[in-house]
């Protein structure tokens, strides 16, 4: 349909044209002043329809992204946790140098592999603005957030991997970087709540700004 009314408006301005050609010397200058408007008003729509189809290709790639790329993203940012497996825990550690504590091993992950800032702290990142999911809608790459059997605040977080597991760094004495079940009875009393990450309000601003690209191309 857009091309049809572009066909439309180059023709609407070839007449304009043709016909200031064939006009005696003699023809109304007001006629003229029309002619002109006419065809700056054909050139104008020509313009706007081009920006309508970028629009609409950005669209399509922004649909065909967020259905075909976002399994793909959480299976590239599980494969960099898993690469982490044994790394040990440190309090207040963000780095493979250092080691890392919970909330520091799941910053350094989503950063390092997507490009994804994350806030520093379980409990800013139980109060970040990302949506809540359903412990029933849990799908790979969703953060997961603990506290202490029920007991108190926030305390701990962990990315979920599928079928009931979930990978994160606990303690010292736990062996630092590991893969836990949620049925496991500790974290089973201690799940608080579940945030999603992989959403295009968090995904979209990153793929514009290249710093995504640049990561999963490396």
């Amino acid at each position: 349909m857009s091309k049809l009314i572009k066909i439309i408006a180059c023709g609407v301005s070839c007449l304009a044209l043709a016909s200031c050609a064939n006009l005696s010397s003699d023809l109304d200058e007001s006629f003229l002043a029309k002619l002109d408007k006419m065809e700056l008003n054909s050139r104008a729509l020509v313009a706007v329809l081009d920006r309508f189809e970028e629009a609409q290709q950005t669209a399509v790639e922004l649909k065909e992204f967020n259905e075909y790329k976002l399994p793909d993203l959480s299976e590239s940012l599980l494969d960099r946790g898993k690469t982490l497996l044994g790394t040990p825990y440190v309090w207040g550690g963000s780095s493979l140098k250092t080691g890392f504590d919970c909330s520091g091993f799941v910053g350094h992950v989503y950063s390092e592999e997507l490009g994804i800032k994350l806030p520093r702290t379980t409990r800013e990142m139980l109060s970040m603005d990302a949506p809540i999911i359903a412990r029933s809608d849990l799908a790979p790459g969703d953060l997961i957030l603990f506290n202490d059997q029920g007991r108190g605040r926030v305390s701990h977080v962990g990315i979920y991997m599928g079928d009931g597991q979930f990978i994160h760094t606990s303690s010292k004495r736990s062996g630092g970087v590991r893969v836990d079940k949620l049925s496991n009875s500790y974290w089973n009393a201690s799940y608080l709540q579940a945030k999603r990450v992989l959403t295009e309000d968090q995904i979209v601003p990153v793929i514009e700004s290249g710093e995504m690209l640049s990561k999963i191309s490396q």
